[in-house]
């Protein structure tokens, strides 16, 4: 049983809807229930943020804080972390630049926010991620990051500089200052940060195909298959380093097509995820809007397995609005299944009778206009 990471206490401040709130928690299992708009999701939001990046919804900081607050937000909690008990204090201040993000471990400034990645992983399911299999390719690639990011923390500085990099190389295609000499350098750092980005994200899918293989999600959800595709298509067999070489000759050979488009027309960056319902041998596009809510929490749990697995530490889990599309038998095996990552879990729901299931597993709130008691 990987070790349980859980918050103990967590404390907002200008965050959303809440102006202040403390919380003493426990190890046990979070159900935060309440009317539409109470401030649920802000709440579990807020947890997200103790992760690098964004949060669940991926807003711009200055959205964040709360209308009318002097300065930023700010997020305290202490846990008992992947490296003992920890206190964790982020948030963002404004500057004439806008709002930035800053972090303190146990008091201590930390020089990035990649370091929470020390202490707990934690991951989500929300309502906003239900069109992940019919929308943009852009969103299956930011999905498929993050699962990777929870085990190689390293993934998102390496796509950060992948990015940088070839922003300066469309820039010089595009204003016609292609020295070889300067252009090169840049496609030999995208092709190095390319190649590695793109095995890490396939080692991920090996990794989690093989897990989904011989869990026991499959019994209550749906198995997936899952593929790559966009980029270097069949070629991974081969050493990186050749891999690396392949590229770097296509950028090359693409720079007066890339700069007619505007673009890099070819990398890691165009990548798509492809899913496919196993047992109906179907692209997930195509099922049913229930066969692909199934699919998806059959994808979270089995990627929350292995992070347990391969860490030795069970993440935390955001679940939001996680019952509302499930019958009683289904979600009793849902919560089964949570519990037995072996984890805390944050729920929300707007009937505190659809967690039942959970008994003494959790403790239960209520929340009601930026305020929580229970």
């Amino acid at each position: 049983m990987p070790h349980k990471v859980f918050l103990s206490r967590l404390k907002l401040g200008d965050f959303r809807n809440y102006a202040g709130l403390s919380l003493d928690l426990d190890a046990r299992h979070v159900v935060l229930t309440g009317e539409n708009g109470a401030g649920k999701t802000n709440l579990m939001e807020a947890v997200s943020f103790l992760s690098p990046g964004r949060g669940l919804r991926r807003a711009a900081y200055a959205d964040v804080a709360r209308v009318g607050a002097e300065t930023g937000f700010s997020v305290f909690a202490e846990l008992d972390g992947m490296d003992g008990p920890v206190e964790i204090g982020t948030g963002t201040a404004g500057t004439e630049e806008g709002q930035t993000r800053r972090l303190r471990l146990n008091g201590t400034t930390a020089k990035t926010v990649d370091e929470l990645l020390d202490h707990l992983r934690v991951l989500w399911l929300t309502p906003a991620m239900d069109g992940l299999f019919t929308g943009g390719s852009g969103d299956r690639r930011r999905f498929l990051d993050r699962l990777v990011l929870s085990l190689d923390p390293e993934h998102g500085r390496r796509a950060t500089d992948y990015e940088r990099a070839m922003r300066s190389r469309n820039k010089l295609l595009s204003e016609g200052r292609a020295d070889p000499v300067w252009l090169t350098g840049l496609e030999r750092q995208m092709a190095e940060l390319g190649i590695a980005m793109a095995l890490a994200r396939q080692e991920m899918l090996g990794l989690l195909v093989g897990l989904v293989d011989r869990n026991h999600e499959r019994g209550v959800f749906p198995a997936a298959d899952l593929a790559l595709s966009g980029f270097l298509d069949g070629e991974w067999h081969r050493p990186a380093f050749d891999l690396e070489e392949q590229y770097l000759e296509m950028m090359k050979n693409g720079r007066y097509r890339d700069a007619a488009a505007g673009r890099t027309l070819d990398g890691p960056h165009r990548s798509d995820l492809l899913i496919r319902h196993r047992a109906k041998n179907m692209e997930a596009a195509r099922c049913s809007t229930g066969e692909q809510k199934a699919l998806l929490v059959g994808l979270v749990l089995a990627h929350a397995r292995l992070v347990g697995n391969m860490t030795g530490h069970a993440p935390i889990l955001l679940l939001d609005e996680i019952a509302a599309h499930l019958d009683e038998g289904r979600r009793a095996a849902l919560f089964d299944l949570v519990d037995d990552l072996g984890g805390q879990a944050f729920m929300t729901g707007t009937d505190q009778s659809m967690f039942s299931a959970l008994g003494d597993r959790a403790r239960y709130l209520t929340v009601a206009n930026g305020t929580v008691s229970g």
